[in-house]
């Protein structure tokens, strides 16, 4: 399965709490929902359609996962939330337990076992992985050399600070180019993918 992770990102590299205020306040962030005046349903919204449409599984850390498992369940008859609602999805956490997998189809990676056991389904066929928000496991996997796909939805705002993707251990990765598109709001969708090195 390739991974493919999708993010809404600030121009100074945010991806926290896009989604509301009260979504992710850690470390005193005030800005919760930044990503709403953004958004179109052409471009940022043809994304996701994109990505879901061609994902065999989603991949969530425990806080995404939790927020999602919140919204999706009760929005069923919309097409897009039925696929979100019935495709397999795995969620990293030392601290949820089976009984709290609600949301259906979703299978807990336990967190020490996290990069084992999502490089096994890195490695084994049906569709694309896709990775939504989940910032602690998208640097984790980008760290690891997992990620296959960066699909960034980059919104022209300045956040000041906040929860980023990106690992900050000193290596160097390129990445390629492979498309680009702008939307009537200024928000810039970029996928890149990785360049095998060496």
């Amino acid at each position: 399965m390739r991974i493919v992770i999708i993010e809404f990102i600030s121009l100074d590299g945010v991806v926290q709490a896009p989604g509301g205020p009260e979504e992710d306040t850690d470390g005193g962030f005030a800005h919760g929902g930044w990503s709403h005046p953004f958004f179109d349903p052409e471009v940022v919204g043809g994304a996701f359609d994109d990505a879901v449409a061609k994902a065999g599984a989603l991949l969530f850390g425990r806080r995404t996962w939790q927020t999602m498992a919140a919204a999706w369940p009760g929005r069923a008859g919309d097409p897009f939330a039925d696929r979100m609602n019935a495709i397999p999805k795995y969620v990293v956490s030392r601290t949820l337990g089976d009984d709290e997998l609600t949301w259906n189809n979703t299978v807990r990676i336990p967190g020490d076992e996290a990069v084992a056991g999502i490089r096994k389904l890195h490695g084994s066929d049906g569709g694309d992985l896709v990775v939504m928000g989940s910032p602690t496991l998208a640097r984790t996997l980008l760290s690891e050399g997992l990620v296959d796909e960066l699909r960034l939805m980059i919104m022209p705002v300045l956040l000041g600070g906040g929860k980023t993707i990106f690992p900050d251990g000193g290596a160097s990765r390129t990445l390629e180019l492979t498309s680009t598109a702008i939307s009537d709001k200024g928000v810039h969708l970029c996928t890149y993918r990785s360049v095998a090195e060496g």
